[in-house]
């Protein structure tokens, strides 16, 4: 059993509510806070949805008593600048708190210790990197994308005990069982877009959508090179009611047209290696403020996101079964490396059992320049 200081219960309670936010704050960052006066909880509060009031705020909004005096709990270094909503720093000071705890320092040129400094100029004690590991994980994705302006790509994908992700006759369904589906949507929800590449429309004709109760929709973006969807694809026909991305090396207006007047928005982007750019196409979709993406390619896909050097965490859900063949598809695709030491390096970050299946996280270690 694990005993947590003071500081450290409170903290867990202020990550919990940050994680309510999921899939409707972005590319906001995951936000709780609880306010703890004489040993007993009097607010708590988490960041909503984009454009609405941070946690901290409604945090005081809950309390039913004063706050003087009281320690603040936040999982994310207040904010000290205006946006959407005014500074937290200044209702910190306007309800006379004497302590805040704070688990992450927030990247943001706007802030990064900034607002750590206002609350101790004014006579607050800070106390920073409560749970910061733990805190820091629920915003990989802000960190990522405040940093670099490009998506926090995830590729996503379910495989059989022996490397498999669909039999020899290209059947897929379904590897895994239920509880790992529903948490693959909860992920669709989570993460503001979601990524397949055109076979996939193809062989599967898939919706990409979000079916959990109150789930939000990912911006569906479908890599196709030369526009081979079809105009009655359920990708292409609902694109009326789910933000729909073609990202494609065509220039041909006419062909484009037929998509357009469809309601999908059509990306012209550079070819590589005959396909379409896809660090060109990160930079456009940062542009668009896009923080993060989904990746349910298939192996070509895969591989020339790894090859692109966009891929930052790598999801691969085991399931036990055995499909075997010779030619049944794998997760990564393409010509492979030649060398062991030139494999894409991977770092593990958490694993857990999901039903009968086991879900595998790992970072990607980017590669130096020279190798």
């Amino acid at each position: 059993m694990e005993i947590y200081s003071e500081d450290e219960k409170y903290m867990k309670l202020a990550i919990e509510l940050a994680k309510r936010g999921a899939g409707h704050v972005n590319p906001n960052p995951l936000v709780g806070a609880v306010i703890v006066r004489d040993g007993r909880i009097i607010g708590t509060g988490w960041h909503k949805e984009f454009g609405g009031l941070h946690a901290e705020r409604n945090a005081f909004a809950d309390c039913t008593e004063s706050t003087e005096g009281a320690v603040l709990y936040v999982t994310l270094e207040p904010c000290c600048h205006y946006g959407k909503t005014p500074p937290c720093t200044e209702a910190i000071l306007e309800h006379k708190v004497g302590r805040v705890v704070i688990g992450s320092r927030d990247p943001n040129p706007l802030v990064a210790g900034r607002g750590v400094m206002i609350l101790r100029d004014h006579g607050i004690a800070v106390t920073e990197g409560v749970l910061k590991e733990e805190c820091d994980n629920l915003n990989r994705v802000f960190f990522h994308y405040i940093e670099k302006k490009r998506p926090y790509v995830v590729m996503k994908y379910a495989m059989t005990m022996d490397g498999k992700i669909a039999t020899v006759a290209g059947k897929s369904r379904w590897i895994t069982g239920e509880a790992a589906r529903e948490r693959v949507h909860l992920d669709r929800n989570r993460y503001m877009a979601i990524m397949a590449g055109v076979q996939t429309v193809l062989a599967d004709d898939p919706m990409l959508n979000c079916r959990i109760e109150n789930g939000r929709n990912p911006v569906r973006i479908i890599c196709d090179t030369t526009l081979r969807a079809p105009l009655d694809s359920n990708i292409v026909t609902t694109a009326k009611e789910i933000p729909t991305i073609l990202a494609t090396c065509c220039m041909e207006e006419e062909k484009i047209g037929l998509y357009r007047d469809m309601a999908c928005q059509v990306l012209s982007l550079p070819e590589k290696e005959g396909h379409v750019d896809l660090a060109a196409l990160m930079e456009v979709l940062g542009g668009r403020g896009i923080d993060s993406i989904l990746l349910e390619g298939g192996g070509i896909l895969n591989e020339a996101a790894l090859k692109a050097g966009i891929v930052n965490l790598v999801q691969t859900y085991i399931a036990p079964k055995i499909f075997g063949g010779a030619t049944a598809p794998t997760p990564v695709s393409g010509a492979g490396v030649d060398e062991p030491d030139e494999a894409y390096r991977l770092r593990p970050v958490g694993m857990q059992r999901i039903g009968e299946d086991i879900l595998l996280e790992s970072e990607v270690i980017p590669c130096s320049p020279e190798s």
